[in-house]
């Protein structure tokens, strides 16, 4: 009789669920929401694959920069690398296998400060790395000449670093090292990088000779500029504050002349009491110079603040054209 009674009552709740209308809208809604699921997941393959991809490309980078250009010449960079291109050229054991034991203490110390994917994508980075460091290293050196060596060594090296940093990885673990010592002294990160580059780029004078320890310094200058430049883009974000006695000649020409939007925001003079229109406007590096020519053009006495932002979403920041 119960299974009899359970018979009826599943056949029951059966027919209710195809019948009611909320119950297939629930349905409808909850594939709609496994569609969205599935397109994510198939979104964050890809996003996984672009990176992988570019650490890849930029680890190859450093590798031809180091093995065909500045190792060869005895020029070092800074970090755990130059520690390691030196143990590599007084032991003679290949400079990969110092790059992969050196830095790998470093990315498991930084697992739990700075995250799971940072130490994943590094070590990635790291292995490529030691694997083509070793795999250029009989390749004879691509020039001679010290300054070509360490301006194009310095600059491909520099955007292998640069992709890997702007894709959330990193090839050395001086960085990680010193996020973790900047918590227990009172120093910034960038003080603790810098002077721990002092110290190795001061050492490969010892190791090499001083004419060579200056070509490494140079080198590291030319890397780090071009990290920036590969991180930040050519066209990095500024912000522009403006304040004039002419706004609306100025606010214009931003406009017409740089095809950027304008903010005008109310400002009081804190002296003068005075009533002041203030300008805002978002630029690119590129456009600075244009802007301040359209400033001085307009309204020589005029102040103007220019910043660099990290970033900039939103808004109307898409540029128009120009005719």
């Amino acid at each position: 009789m119960r299974n009899h009674e359970f018979n009826e009552l599943s056949v029951f709740v059966i027919i209710k669920k195809c019948t009611d209308p909320f119950y297939r809208k629930r349905r409808k809604n909850m594939t709609e929401l496994s569609k969205v699921q599935i397109q994510h997941q198939r979104l964050s393959k890809a996003k996984i694959a672009k990176r992988a991809t570019a650490i890849f490309i930029g680890a190859v980078l450093m590798a031809v920069g180091l093995e065909i250009f500045l190792v060869p010449n005895n020029i070092i960079d800074g970090g755990i690398t130059g520690i390691s291109i030196m143990l590599s050229h007084i032991t003679g054991f290949r400079l990969g296998i110092f790059i992969f034991l050196l830095n790998l203490p470093f990315f498991f110390m930084g697992y739990k400060q700075i995250g799971k994917t940072f130490a994943i994508s590094s070590l990635f980075g790291i292995i490529v790395l030691s694997i083509f460091t070793s795999l250029f290293h009989p390749i004879p050196a691509f020039t001679d000449d010290l300054l070509l060596a360490t301006i194009f060594g310095g600059m491909i090296l520099g955007t292998g670093v640069g992709l890997v940093i702007r894709y959330g990885g990193a090839l050395d673990g001086t960085e990680i090292l010193a996020i973790l010592m900047n918590k227990k002294l009172p120093f910034s990160v960038g003080e603790i990088i810098m002077f721990f580059n002092i110290f190795i780029l001061g050492a490969a004078g010892f190791v090499y000779t001083w004419d060579r320890a200056m070509y490494s310094i140079l080198a590291y200058v030319i890397a780090f500029k071009t990290i920036d430049v590969v991180i930040k883009g050519l066209d990095e974000s500024k912000s522009a504050w403006i304040i004039s006695d002419n706004p609306v000649a100025i606010g214009n020409a931003i406009m017409n002349r740089l095809g950027r939007g304008v903010t005008y925001l109310s400002g009081e003079g804190a002296f003068s009491g005075d009533g002041k229109k203030v300008i805002f406007c978002v630029i690119t590096r590129l456009e600075e110079a244009k802007l301040k020519e359209i400033v001085e053009e307009n309204d020589p006495n005029a102040f103007l603040a220019i910043a660099d932002m990290a970033e900039v979403r939103g808004g109307r920041f898409k540029k128009r054209d120009i005719h």
